[in-house]
Order: structure tokens, then sequence, then C-alpha cells
């Protein structure tokens, strides 16, 4: 009896001792994404999942944030490991300038996810035709740090609606769409994908419609900033019966060079894109080999990335 009881405890030490290894052998990494009633928060958690099922010993959670901004400045200290972000905050990042009081060194391009398409909503009876009559309304701007609202004041700024002008809000896109259909503000910004399901679900229940950003104020934003221009197509959404100009940008992957070794970094892109298929969110379909270098103009690549994209011949 001793000897099947010390037999027993020998076994179930052994077992325990197996157990801490494999825990102390994986891999935990937080990824960045946004506001849940954006793109980049179902996008990015699809995403984790997928590289964490591809990536032995790997384990990736997805978390809420304010996005680009936050989740730069969260790599920069240490408290984030992958972030989604608009390439063009990023570039700010590196440089230390717009909303980076210096510079962040720390981060790499590991591929480009998705385009961004800023997305001005309003109620179809407010009477409101034109970014300009943004003055004196109640705005929903995006949360701070995000590319959201980094685009916004850029865009408000072109059409002479200045700090003070009007009443922000500092809303993700899905607290905002609940508040504009409760009438409790007038307009929201939103840089997302198209279509954005969120703005489907809006529009179903409450008249909308999409300002457009053109003439004289779209010129100066696509001359200050590294913006594009895009015509939201008439049958991106039922309520539209006409094309609507607006601006564009680039939805990309980064990592952390500090806690994303080489390996790690080359074994995380390569789940992303070669399994691609996996990922249902309907932006996943940009997701591609060929879109993966869009947004890493200067910007410095991953070297895991960098490895990968070598590998199949883009770089």
């Amino acid at each position: 009896m001793k000897k099947k009881l010390t037999l027993l405890f020998s076994l179930v030490f052994s077992v325990s001792l197996l157990l801490v290894a494999c825990g102390e052998t994986d891999t935990q990494l937080q990824l960045g994404t946004g506001s849940p009633g954006g793109t980049y928060y179902p996008l990015g958690t699809e995403i984790a999942n997928v590289v964490t099922a591809e990536v032995e010993g790997l384990s990736v959670s997805a978390v809420s944030s304010g996005a680009s901004v936050e989740n730069l400045s969260m790599i920069g200290q240490g408290e984030m490991d992958l972030g989604m972000t608009v390439h063009l905050p990023a570039q700010d990042a590196l440089n230390g300038v717009g909303a980076f009081e210096s510079p962040v060194e720390n981060f790499g391009f590991m591929g480009h996810i998705y385009p961004e398409v800023m997305q001005v909503v309003v109620r179809a009876d407010s009477g409101i035709d034109s970014i300009a009559d943004l003055a004196g309304k109640r705005v929903a701007i995006g949360p701070a740090g995000s590319g959201t609202q980094d685009a916004a004041t850029l865009i408000l700024e072109a059409y002479g609606v200045e700090d003070g002008d009007y009443t922000p809000f500092a809303e993700g896109f899905g607290n905002a769409a609940g508040q504009l259909q409760d009438g409790n503000i007038d307009a929201l910004f939103g840089l997302l994908g198209l279509p954005a399901s969120a703005v489907t679900e809006l529009a179903l229940n409450r008249d909308i419609k999409i300002l457009d950003v053109e003439g004289d104020a779209l010129d100066y934003i696509l001359e200050n900033s590294g913006y594009g221009h895009l015509e939201i197509p008439a049958d991106a959404y039922d309520f539209l019966d006409a094309p609507v100009s607006t601006v564009t940008a680039y939805a990309v992957l980064v990592g952390s060079l500090d806690s994303v070794d080489e390996d790690l970094g080359y074994e995380i892109t390569k789940a992303m894109f070669e399994k691609a298929g996996n990922v249902t969110h309907d932006q996943a379909r940009h997701l591609t080999k060929d879109n993966a270098l869009l947004g890493s103009e200067g910007l410095p690549f991953h070297p895991g990335a960098e490895r990968y994209f070598q590998e199949i011949g883009l770089r």
C-alpha cells in the first residue's frame, strides 16, 4: 500500500512539473485594437484567435483600447506587444510629432490589414448638408488616441471649424451611433472599413446620410497629410443614392521590438497572411499578400515580418 501511494505521489508530482514547464514555455501577447463598435476590435479579435491557433505555444489576446495613438504609446511604454493602427499615426510616432511628444522607436511594421475610410454620418433630417455646418453642433470625433479623432480634427479644421466651434464627444463608434440615433449628438466621425456593419445597423434604425469631404477642404487635407482621396460607391450602402467623396488611409499591424523577437514576429506575420482565409470578418478580404506592404512607407519593418516578406518575394 505504501509503495502504491509513493508511486501515485510520484506520478502526480511529475505531471505537475510537466504542466508548470509547459506553462513557462507558453508566450502570451496582447494585441491593442480599438473600441468594440468599430472595425478594429472584432477584426483584431479574429486575427488574434487565428494566430493563436496557428502558432504553437503562443496565446494572443485582443484588447479593446483607444486605437492607433494609444496602441503605439502603450507599445512604446512596454505595456502592449502588438497593435493595430492607421499608418499615419505610426509615422508620427516614429518621428515624435503630432500626438507624440517624443519618438516611439521600439516597433516595426508587420503588414497591411485593410483600408480605413472616413465616414461622417448625420441624420437625414438634421439639416446638416456640409461639414462646415457642424459649427455649433454636438460632434462625436472618436476616442482620444484614435486615428479617427486625428482625422476628424484635421477635416473640421479644413472646413474652418476649429476647437471651441463645436461640442466634441470622444466616443467610440458604437456608443456614438446610439447617441446619434437617440438625438443626443448631431454628427459622428468614423474611420472604418467599408462597408461598416455599424453604419449599416444604424441605417436600419434611423434615416442617415454621409457627408462629402470635397473641394478646397479636400485639397487642404491631401496637401497637409498622408490621407488619400476615395469615393464611396453608391452601392456600398442601401441608403446611398450617389457616390460620396471622402479620405482614406491604411490600417496596419505593428509589433514591439522588445517583447516580440524575430522568430515570433515571423510566425505571427506568416500566420496572419497564410491563414487569412480563417478570418471571417468582412474586412479580412483585404488581408492578402498582394496588399501586405500597403502603409509601410516611412516605417521600419519588424525583423520577423521582414524575413517573411523576403521569403515570399515581396522585399
